[in-house]
Parts: structure tokens; C-alpha cells; sequence
């Protein structure tokens, strides 16, 4: 899951990560008047203070100690294969088109692959930024990556009820908390609907004839 990957990877750069408070002016504002990085970062992360090796590792997705194609698309919250933007609930929403997906990684390879070899690695990051590079904005917002309770956890349940030292279940009856446990539900139904029908017997006979299995007859 999507979520497994960013929890990871920010476990690994913990060290030189710094957490925004709940009561951070800029993180009110939405990172207002930060390059787009610091405003993903303290957006969609809850991070106000980061080095550039940490931003690296967070969203080297595959693991692989290089950006490719996929890792910038993703980190400006695109859905590579389907080419579409996750939007503050963690689900596909708009369509990239395609020249705008190749506008966005030809011209951050363009900025931070040193060595034009189609790939970024976290050297290559590092030296970039030091050298006053940034990822630009690209006017999609501020990267939603994470699913649908990652981005639900960050965007609503921690700005609106993550301050309370309890919280009820009557509690939880904003738009945003009735549509995300409305979708539990459904998720939870159509799961059910799944395993039930996987014990369902198949009764050989309403298979049309020519799509049984032939058994040799018994002599």
C-alpha cells in the first residue's frame, strides 16, 4: 500500500526531520509563500524542517536510491499508470494529460539528473539543491500520495480533531468523516460479498456443455 511505503520511508530519515506543531502559522496557511518542496513537505507530511537527503529517501519509492519516471510522477501525487491525481481523500481524481506528465518529469530530470542518464540519484538531489535547485510547482497542488487513511488522517482527522485528548464517535459527523467511514463500509460490504461468493458452490450442471471439462468415460 501506499501508505506502508511513506511510513517507511519516513521512519528511515527520521533522524533529520522536524515536526509542525498543530498550532504552525504556516501549516494553517498551507505552506503559503514556501517553494513547493517546503509546502509538500510541511503540507502533506506535517515536516517543517528537512534536509534535501531525507526528501530524497521519503520519496524513493521503489526503494531503489534513484527517481525515475515513476518516483517524480508520484511525488506530485500522479498515479503513473492511470495518469491521474490523487486528490485530499488518497482517491484518483483528475486527469493528467499526458504532455503535462511528461512536461513535469523531463523537466525535473532536466534540473537534477547531473548526468543525463535518465535517473536521479540522491547524490545528484543533494548536490542539485545545494546548488539553490528546486522542484518547481507545477500547479497541481501539494502531492497527494498516500491512501485514502493517510491522506484522510493528515488532512482532516488531525486538523479538526487531533487536538482533543479524546475523541467520540458522535464526535466524527463532519462531511469528511461520514464519507471516509461510509466508504469503510462499502469496502467492508464488498469484501464480504467477495469471500461469501468464493464458497459458493458451483453446481456443474447450469456450465453449458461445451465449456465442461470432458472426463474420459469409464469402460
Amino acid at each position: 500500500m501506499r501508505t506502508t511505503a511513506v511510513i517507511s520511508a519516513l521512519s528511515a530519515a527520521a533522524g533529520v526531520l522536524g515536526h509542525a506543531g498543530h498550532g504552525n502559522d504556516a501549516h494553517r496557511n498551507e505552506g503559503e509563500g514556501l517553494d513547493w518542496a517546503t509546502r509538500h513537505m510541511l503540507v502533506e507530511h506535517h515536516f517543517d524542517t528537512f534536509d534535501p537527503g531525507s526528501f530524497f529517501i521519503i520519496h524513493d519509492f521503489d526503494h531503489s536510491q534513484t527517481w525515475t519516471h515513476d518516483e517524480i510522477l508520484r511525488t506530485y501525487g500522479i498515479n503513473p499508470m492511470t495518469g491521474r491525481a490523487y486528490d485530499e481523500t488518497g482517491h484518483e481524481a483528475s486527469d493528467i494529460t499526458h504532455a503535462k506528465r511528461e512536461e513535469i518529469v523531463n523537466k525535473v530530470l532536466e534540473l537534477m539528473d547531473l548526468d543525463h542518464d535518465g535517473a536521479i540519484t540522491k547524490e545528484e538531489f543533494q548536490a542539485a539543491w545545494g546548488d539553490g535547485v528546486r522542484l518547481p510547482d507545477f500547479g497541481l497542488g501539494t502531492g497527494h500520495h498516500g491512501d485514502d487513511e493517510y491522506e484522510y488522517e493528515i488532512h482532516h482527522f488531525e486538523k479538526y480533531h487531533g487536538d482533543s485528548d479524546e475523541v467520540n464517535e458522535e464526535d466524527l459527523n463532519h462531511p469528511e468523516d461520514i464519507a471516509h467511514f461510509k466508504k469503510h463500509e462499502e469496502d467492508q460490504a464488498q469484501q464480504d460479498k467477495w469471500e461469501a461468493e468464493s464458497h459458493v458452490r458451483i453446481n456443474e450442471n447450469n456450465i453449458p456443455v461445451k465449456f465442461r471439462v470432458q472426463r474420459p468415460k469409464q469402460h
